[in-house]
């Protein structure tokens, strides 16, 4: 295959497929990967995969990430220019009650991308890291810098691994890695478990809707619009190796560098949706944080990149997705 055939984990997943959808836009040829599993509503992982399938340049393969030999024949079939690996379990208070999901995932499956980058001659790795890396940090905002070695969650352990894990490859084998910590990410298409998507079906449903630490919480909520833009310059920006031997590894933070207040949010939602929500006030959940709040100067240096969507227009935006899409 061309260097132009680009992997992209997670396809059927919310970053995954404005990723895709994107690379399609610009002629790219794309394999997507997913799982198809049922952490949620698979229905809407096949509406967006409907969406991509209509281009000719997209291939799909249904497979699990921790299936060593699926994935060992993937990247030999293909040989991959580059990887952006997005698949994952994701939430954080799912990986409570849910360990060994994210050790297969997150973990067992890291690697075999990994594997499969170093032994296709794939010329950059592009991967999902997370805010949660940052742990119970009090300093704001979080810098790319700060220590990270204090994780208040698996799924943060896990995403924190991911970044030792490539580092060591890149050091090891020259592999190019580039490292994304997401902040709270929204927008049309996105995932029902997220605060946005729920809030915006129970409010409709005429359900309360669990506002944690009594709503005293502070998201960097950052619109897809911004990290599809972002995800895309990063691609073919290809780290090279540093002074002093240092391995061509980088991590930046992908986020608005704007936290909301939550209960400002929900009523942005009230406002667009015409009808007050019902709020549940509950105290801290475990591995929950009160803020985030992400430094994104190194970004901003390095690809020109700033935030353009404001929390308003974001809102207003997934409203009428979730409108159109639900028909409500």
């Amino acid at each position: 295959m061309s260097e132009q055939t680009i992997l992209v984990t997670g396809a059927a997943g919310f970053i995954g497929f404005h990723v895709a959808r994107q690379l399609l836009a610009e002629g790219r040829h794309v394999v997507g990967l997913d799982s198809l599993n049922n952490y949620y509503d698979p229905a809407l992982k096949q509406a967006r995969l409907d969406i991509l399938r209509t281009d000719s340049r997209f291939d799909f393969v249904q497979a699990d990430l921790a299936d060593r030999p699926s994935i060992a024949r993937l990247f030999a079939t293909y040989r991959f220019g580059a990887v952006v690996h997005l698949a994952a379990q994701a939430g954080v208070r799912h990986s409570i009650n849910h360990p060994h999901a994210y050790v297969d995932a997150n973990l067992e499956g890291f690697v075999n991308v990994l594997e499969g980058c170093r032994h296709h001659e794939c010329r950059h790795l592009v991967y999902a890291s997370s805010s949660s890396v940052y742990g119970a940090n009090t300093k704001l905002p979080f810098s790319v810098g700060d220590r990270t070695d204090a994780p208040i969650s698996l799924y943060a352990a896990t995403k924190k691994a991911n970044e030792l894990m490539a580092y060591s490859y890149s050091h090891l084998y020259r592999l190019p890695v580039t490292g994304l910590r997401f902040f709270t990410i929204y927008g049309p298409w996105g995932r029902p478990d997220m605060a946005i998507f729920l809030f915006t079906r129970s409010i409709l449903e005429g359900k309360p809707i669990r506002l944690f630490n009594h709503g005293r919480m502070r998201r960097d909520f950052t619109h897809i619009d911004d990290v599809r833009r972002v995800v895309l310059r990063l691609v073919d920006r290809i780290p090279e190796d540093g002074d002093a031997g240092h391995p061509p590894a980088r991590i930046y933070n992908v986020g608005n560098h704007r936290p909301e207040e939550l209960l400002h949010v929900v009523a942005l939602l009230e406002k667009e949706l015409g009808r007050k929500a019902t709020k549940d006030m509950l105290p801290m959940q475990p591995g929950d944080v009160v803020e985030t709040f992400a430094d994104v100067d190194d970004l901003m240096r390095d690809t020109g990149f700033r935030p353009q969507t404001s929390i308003e227009d974001g809102i207003s935006g997934f409203v009428a997705w979730y409108r159109d899409h639900y028909k409500v």
